[in-house]
């Protein structure tokens, strides 16, 4: 016979609402890695960017893609949660065999470009050391191939988790920039817009990098793959917002400290011109430092993005997919996440203009991401997948507006550039 379960004290249930910094570092895990890896290389190149080229005026779009990123991890955690599979799973389940073949092809061709920049951003980041691509990538993918493959999923997250420690050099370079905070404020709160294609451009890659189809498929996913259901859901949702609002606060470091350092004299070319962005913390050291926050950035998203491709191919097939299974219980799944490793450190090692790939590819991925935004706000309204764990009312508008405008800020840019082809 089961005990009747005892009401805490007013007092107990008040301390409830808040976690103690320990218990936050048990929760911590899927939520922070997924968010931390949209920091990856592309993106400290694309805010290093922004804040060259527009200083402070991009921190109004800032301030929604972090919201968004809030919302939109939050709903991708209680998908794997209250579902018990990742994106592409359900969505093989719930729609046609085209959508979800559909999802599954916008996911490669996201991820795919997106595997050759990480290992290209490594690359980058140990030649600032005077070590070759050619040494460096090939070490890069093994140690990327022997995290995922021979251990379990608690070990590669213990490993993603101390990746993540990297940025932290960031905020203490956006302090002692010594930013105009009269000018960074008003620019956050009172929409600045630039009447310029290439701000269009800057803000779908701030979109596309920040809020990217690999960390939605990789939160859903992981969040299964580490056993998390719903009663487990309270943690996990911490873990989700938390590693959301700490990227979104890096993401705003970076384009500070830019705006303050190196904001009005053109666009960055190279990692040593954004490299400077940290020569308040650093000095002539900043390039040193600089490499450093890059490589761990790079090798944090080298192993996510490729996992997330796998997650989602494994799953629209219905075969088993876990990091903690042997190659031999997973041949499609970890054959899929080591074949994008040596085809994306391959690639990787043809010389090309770091930046313009980078923020190439994030562009490419603010197109993708509505697409990826639409299906798992449409799963995350239907009891049928996550039960009584439906988007509430008011959850439901603020998702749909943030879907709505991210899909529309895409739209928009190809249309400009549609007209471009056409010579209007």
């Amino acid at each position: 016979m089961n005990a009747v379960p005892v009401s805490p004290p007013p007092t107990s249930r008040r301390r409830r609402r808040f976690v103690r910094p320990a218990a936050l570092l048990v929760i911590l895990g899927p939520g922070l890695i997924a968010a931390n890896a949209g920091n990856d290389a592309g993106g400290i190149a694309t805010y290093a960017q922004a804040g060259a080229l527009y200083e402070y005026r991009t921190l109004f779009i800032c301030v929604f893609v972090i919201g968004a990123l809030v919302v939109v991890q939050e709903m991708a955690a209680r998908l794997g949660a209250y579902s018990g599979e990742g994106l592409i799973s359900v969505v093989r389940e719930q729609f046609s065999l085209r959508l979800g073949a559909f999802a599954v092809l916008c996911l490669v061709i996201a991820n795919l470009g997106l595997v050759v920049s990480e290992f290209a951003g490594i690359g980058a980041a140990l030649e600032i050391f005077g070590v070759s691509r050619y040494i460096s990538v090939p070490i890069a993918a093994v140690v990327i191939l022997s995290v995922v493959l021979f251990g379990s999923y608690k070990y590669a997250e213990r490993v993603f988790l101390g990746l993540s420690l990297v940025f932290l050099t960031y905020p203490i370079a956006m302090i002692l920039a010594d930013p105009d905070w009269g000018e960074v404020i008003s620019n956050a709160v009172i929409p600045h817009f630039v009447a310029e294609r290439d701000f269009v451009l800057i803000a779908v890659a701030l979109v596309g990098t920040t809020i990217t189809p690999y960390m939605q498929l990789y939160q859903a996913s992981a969040v299964a793959d580490r056993g998390i259901g719903p009663d487990d859901y309270r943690n996990e949702r911490i873990d989700a917002v938390f590693g959301a609002l700490f990227a979104g606060f890096i993401f705003l470091c970076v384009l500070i400290a830019t705006a303050a350092t190196i904001g009005g004299t053109g666009g960055i070319t190279s990692a040593a011109d954004a490299a400077r962005a940290l020569e308040p913390i650093a000095g002539a050291n900043a390039e040193a430092l600089f490499a450093i926050g890059l490589l761990g950035a790079s090798m944090l998203a080298a192993a996510i993005i490729p996992l997330s491709t796998a997650y989602g191919i494994a799953e629209a097939v219905g075969v088993e997919r876990s990091v903690s299974r042997r190659f031999s219980e997973a041949p499609l799944f970890l054959g899929l996440f080591t074949a994008q490793v040596l085809i994306g450190a391959s690639v990787a090692l043809i010389p090309v203009n770091l930046i313009e790939l980078l923020i190439g590819m994030q562009i490419l991925n603010g197109f993708i991401t509505p697409i990826i935004l639409i299906f798992l706000f449409v799963l995350t309204n239907r009891s049928s997948v996550v039960g009584e764990a439906v988007n509430g009312p008011r959850f439901r508008i603020v998702a749909l507006l943030c879907v709505a405008a991210v899909s529309a800020l895409a739209l928009f840019v190809i249309a400009v550039t549609v007209a471009g082809w056409l010579g209007f």
